[in-house]
C-alpha cells in the first residue's frame, strides 16, 4: 500500500512536470532561466513572446512547482525550482532502477 501511495504521488508530480515542459514556449522560458533568474520582461525579450503571454505561462510553471519567484523592490525575479525538479527526477530514476532489477535487466518493465 505504501509503494502504491508513493507511485500515485510520483505520478501526480510527473504529470505536473509534463504539463510544465510539454509546451514549447514554456520549455524555452525554462531554458532562458537556466542562465539565472530573470524578470518577466527579460524572459519575454529572450524568448520573443509578449509579456502577458510570458506571465500566463509563468503562472502555469509556478503551479507545477517548476519555477519560483522572489520580489526585489518593484521587480519579481523568476528562477527554476531545481530542488523540486531534482526530487521528481530522482524518484522516477529510482522506480526505473527498481523495475530493471525486478526484470533482471530485460529491456521492458
Amino acid at each position: 500500500m505504501l509503494i502504491s501511495a508513493y507511485m500515485t504521488g510520483l505520478c501526480k508530480e510527473m504529470e505536473k512536470l509534463g504539463k510544465g515542459i510539454g509546451n514549447a514556449n514554456r520549455y524555452r522560458m525554462l531554458e532562458a532561466m537556466m542562465k539565472g533568474q530573470k524578470t518577466v520582461g527579460e524572459i519575454a525579450m529572450e524568448v520573443r513572446l509578449t509579456q502577458p503571454n510570458v506571465s500566463q505561462n509563468l503562472k502555469i510553471l509556478k503551479s507545477a512547482n517548476l519555477v519560483s519567484s522572489k520580489r526585489k523592490g518593484r521587480e519579481v525575479y523568476y528562477s527554476i525550482n531545481v530542488a523540486y525538479m531534482m526530487g521528481v527526477l530522482k524518484g522516477l530514476a529510482g522506480k526505473i532502477s527498481a523495475c530493471k532489477k525486478k526484470t533482471r535487466g530485460l529491456k521492458n518493465c
